[in-house]
């Protein structure tokens, strides 16, 4: 018998294994149970999924695996909530969660949302899940370590926050001053509730009871309806290989010097992502039209279709493309509203990279230059069209504000000076040929 687990910040592998013998996958995303139950496993326990900047799993893809004869379980996180929104078409929900889900004690996603480390760090959870909070809140009070009052500030504190900022050292800090709060603190070590893994763990000794009696509520699954989209679903997962992400990774660590440029790169479209979240801003519309149009004129893609089969190669759909336009317009944001603020570090990596004396050589060779009388004032299209198609090969930007904010400049005027140097350097200075 054998049973597919999709797992990651509630429950460890190792943890996973102690109560169940089955394979184990990273959270699901869309397209994952397809093509699990394209295998047909005997069972499929979801625990964990991913929830932002990476497609959902779907219900119908769900629903699809029940109708192939597959019972799906679900707990803890996505799961509880799938299995809640399934339970009438045969979805298997298991614990607290899930029935609260399901009678609608609890509604928002964010009640089981957690940040976690990335799959190399084992997806270890980061912050503190909303039903963990308020199941150790409640045997807090439950066991005369919090009067009711300090118990209502902790949960209404706690749910006020973005699920991202929830951790236990914080809203300790916050709330030092309700009474009991001394207690709690040094009850909590020992006294915290992992609602998370708790229910998950039930799920796991459920799927494990089924594997070996074989036995489960009778109902009648719905007929999946074959819409187009579900189609283009299943044409794509079946039209591509099982290759998981770690394993992609691994291929760009055996490129060092690309891995610790990108990991760079990615580190601060995190880093951005959580400053934008912390304010509540997101990208304008504008922004990501322009990062499109970045995107498709850098990859070559001028046409709709090539965008399309672009988009559709990289494993992404509609949404996912779009969630990798707003890192970009995050980035940007980051990078133009601390314009001084960057610039000791930039200096400091040009050393790091053993580049900064060239650089200053020449930018002394250019303010030493004689620059010939009638030479200053040169027609601004002139320059800036050497600039960019003679000196980059690229076509003069629309929106030049943008583009010299970009790079940590006031705006146009000053980008415009600072090119109009440089071209009358590399054509009147002292090592005009060389800068050509």
């Amino acid at each position: 018998m054998t049973a597919v687990v999709f797992v990651g910040p509630t429950l460890s592998p190792e943890a996973v294994s102690d109560c169940l013998d089955a394979e184990i996958l990273p959270p699901v995303r869309q397209g994952d149970v397809y093509r699990v139950a394209r295998d047909k496993p005997d069972a499929i326990g979801i625990i964990d999924g991913f929830f932002e900047g990476v497609p959902a799993v779907w219900h119908k893809e769900i629903l699809w695996a029940i109708e192939q004869g597959i019972p799906v379980f679900g707990s803890a996180s996505m799961g509880a909530l799938r299995a809640a929104e399934l339970a009438d078409f045969g979805m298997i929900g298991v614990g607290g969660i899930f029935e609260d889900f399901l009678s609608g004690v609890l509604q928002d996603d964010d009640e089981v949302a957690v940040l976690h480390s990335p799959a190399e760090l084992a997806f270890r959870p980061l912050s503190e899940p909303m039903v963990s909070i308020r199941a150790t809140v409640s045997k807090a009070q439950n066991d005369k370590i919090l009067p009711p009052d300090s118990a209502a500030e902790i949960l209404r504190y706690a749910k006020a926050l973005h699920y991202r900022q929830r951790a236990w050292p914080d809203i300790l800090g916050a709330l030092a001053a309700l009474p009991g709060m001394t207690a709690f603190t040094e009850w909590l070590p020992t006294g915290r509730i992992d609602a998370k893994a708790r229910d998950a763990c039930a799920m796991l000794e459920r799927i494990s009871d089924y594997l070996a009696d074989g036995t489960l509520p009778a109902l009648e699954p719905a007929r999946t309806e074959r819409t187009l989209m579900w189609k283009a679903l299943r044409s794509r997962v079946d039209a591509s290989p099982q290759v998981f992400d770690s394993a992609v990774l691994d291929e760009l660590r055996l490129d060092p010097k690309l891995f610790t440029r990108l990991r760079d790169r990615a580190a601060l479209a995190l880093l951005s992502y959580e400053d934008a979240t912390r304010q509540d801003l997101n990208p304008e519309r504008s922004e990501l039209v322009r990062q499109m149009d970045d995107h498709r004129a850098s990859a070559g893609l001028s046409r709709r279709s090539d965008l399309m089969q672009w988009i559709e190669a990289n494993d992404l759909n509609a949404e996912s493309y779009e969630a990798m336009l707003a890192d970009g317009a995050r980035i940007d944001a980051a990078v133009t509203s601390r314009p001084g603020r960057l610039d000791a570090h930039l200096l400091s990596e040009l050393r790091r990279l053993d580049q900064y004396t060239e650089l200053r050589d020449r930018a002394v060779d250019k303010a030493r230059c004689s620059i010939p009388t009638g030479a200053v004032g040169i027609d601004r299209l002139r320059v800036l069209i050497w600039y960019f198609e003679s000196r980059l090969d690229q076509e003069v930007p629309d929106d030049l504000d943008s583009y010299a904010q970009s790079l940590g400049l006031a705006g146009r005027d000053a980008f415009y000076e600072m090119i109009e140097a440089e071209y009358l350097y590399c054509h009147f200075g002292t090592d005009a040929g060389a800068a050509e």
